[in-house]
């Protein structure tokens, strides 16, 4: 098979799984989104997940990213970008150009950053906040009292040009399921307290990738984050 051919034969298996990972946990699919993460892919693969009906990618790189989803390929194609990774705050201007989304804040500085940069294009954007809840992840929120006090500001409109619309997470890198089914509460359980307590709201919740996602599905994620198992190993030469 060709590239476009065996990415569609892994989107068709991928979204049958996700499906039946949903019916399991007594969920609808259609409320869970794939979101294909696209990094150390090469353009090709991301035109031929178009084709196959994909169109909400996440990238980790902004240079990386900017380079390929600039491109007139992707044009009218109605494909829509979240960042994934981590951002560096001399990225920002050029995250907010390319993407709908940001879902690695994991700091109030960020914030201020993303809202000056999207105020200067009359931009609004969506945020999630990304918590920390596994020892391999050295990103994200590991204090409640500054997630909350971040989400304070936003809800009292301190940052107009952005949308608080979900959390995200990665979970501990083990076999251990109930270590992962433990990440994966936490941040459930996290959003309903943010919800309790401020106006904003929040809906998503992005927690799971190739390896926990039909956990992560069973706890309630919104948005699962795929690379390898539909775009295969990443050529981390390029």
């Amino acid at each position: 098979m060709n590239i476009e051919e065996t990415i569609k034969c892994n989107f068709d298996k991928v979204r049958e799984e996700i499906a039946l990972a949903a019916t399991n946990a007594g969920r609808r699919a259609e409320d869970v989104k794939l979101c294909a993460v696209s990094k150390f892919h090469q353009l090709e693969s991301v035109l031929a997940a178009v084709k196959s009906k994909q169109f909400l990618f996440g990238e980790n790189r902004v240079q990386e990213a900017w380079e390929k989803f600039t491109n007139p390929a992707l044009a009218n194609t109605n494909v829509d970008l979240h960042i994934i990774g981590t951002l560096q705050s001399n990225k920002v201007k050029k995250a907010v150009q390319i993407a709908s989304c940001i879902q690695s804040v994991d700091r109030e500085s960020i914030l201020e950053e993303i809202e000056k940069q999207s105020s200067k294009i009359n931009k609004n954007i969506k945020v999630f906040f990304e918590v920390h809840t596994g020892e391999d992840s050295k990103s994200g929120y590991t204090s409640e009292a500054d997630l909350f006090l971040s989400a304070e500001k936003c809800a009292k409109g301190l940052f107009p040009h952005i949308q608080v619309a979900g959390l995200m997470t990665m979970a501990p890198f083990t076999k251990d399921e109930k270590l992962i089914h433990t990440s994966f509460e936490y941040l459930r359980n996290l959003k309903e307290k943010l919800n309790k307590s401020f106006d904003l709201p929040i809906t998503e919740l992005s927690m799971g990738m190739s390896g926990d996602y039909k956990i992560a599905i069973e706890e309630g994620s919104t948005i699962v984050r795929i690379g390898t198992a539909l775009f295969g190993q990443r050529d981390y030469s390029k």
